[in-house]
């Protein structure tokens, strides 16, 4: 197990609440989270039931018997702990390696805190510097989409699966698209809004303004960033 990531969950666990509703997202980091704190609540410290933002978080919360919910009975999150693939100066995200980008994005908006957990690689001066930027879009639009982003001087890779041929299936059913920006972004906010608005794009993996905490794994322990 990575002590760093060890240390960015156990930093984040401090801020579980006593009782309520929280999102939990995705990663092998936030596997290390689900861990404890499904020791947390077998030890009666924490009375929470998670919201899972993926077919993966859902399994985590069942391997640690941790109570489920979801966004019927819980509209309204106190927080969710999500990992993040690369995190920016603004701590703004670029998430979506694991293909969970949509429903971690629905879950991380209904709560009232997202708490991000990393390690220091993750951390990058601009977005789409060390990661392609995920995007979700309906299969009947993939034609369309790619040759819209290649207009946009995007390189678009749809997401190959790995031992089943053809594209990755996300849980809605949906195929990613994987982008590669000339150069790293300079102004997320407007990128996001411009990916956005191409018809059959479902949702894309930058999280913009949505992080109010990243929970930064070291050797030695962790220390957090804030807006």
């Amino acid at each position: 197990m990575s002590n760093v990531k060890l240390n960015a969950a156990k930093s984040a666990i401090r801020l579980i609440p006593e009782s309520g509703s929280i999102g939990l997202g995705s990663g092998s980091t936030v596997a290390i989270f689900a861990k404890e704190l499904g020791r947390r609540v077998e030890s009666g410290k924490a009375d929470v039931s998670v919201v899972p933002s993926s077919y993966q978080a859902y399994q985590l919360a069942i391997k640690f018997n941790i109570p489920l919910t979801n966004l019927d009975k819980n509209p309204e999150l106190l927080l969710t702990v999500d990992g993040a693939d690369e995190v920016d100066k603004e701590l703004n995200l670029t998430k979506g390696g694991g293909g969970a980008l949509f429903q971690e994005k629905v879950v991380a908006s209904a709560s009232k805190k997202l708490i991000i957990i990393v390690d220091e690689s993750k951390l990058v001066d601009k977005l789409a510097s060390s990661f392609l930027i995920p995007v979700e879009v309906l299969p009947f639009s993939l034609g369309v989409v790619k040759k819209t982003l290649t207009k946009m001087d995007i390189t678009p890779i749809v997401r190959q699966a790995q031992k089943k041929m053809g594209p990755i299936v996300t849980d809605n059913g949906n195929f990613i698209i994987d982008l590669k920006f000339p150069k790293p972004i300079d102004n997320p906010a407007k990128v996001a809004i411009d990916l956005k608005m191409i018809p059959g794009v479902v949702e894309t993996g930058l999280f913009i303004g949505m992080a109010d905490e990243v929970h930064v794994g070291i050797e030695k322990g962790a220390y957090v960033l804030k807006k």
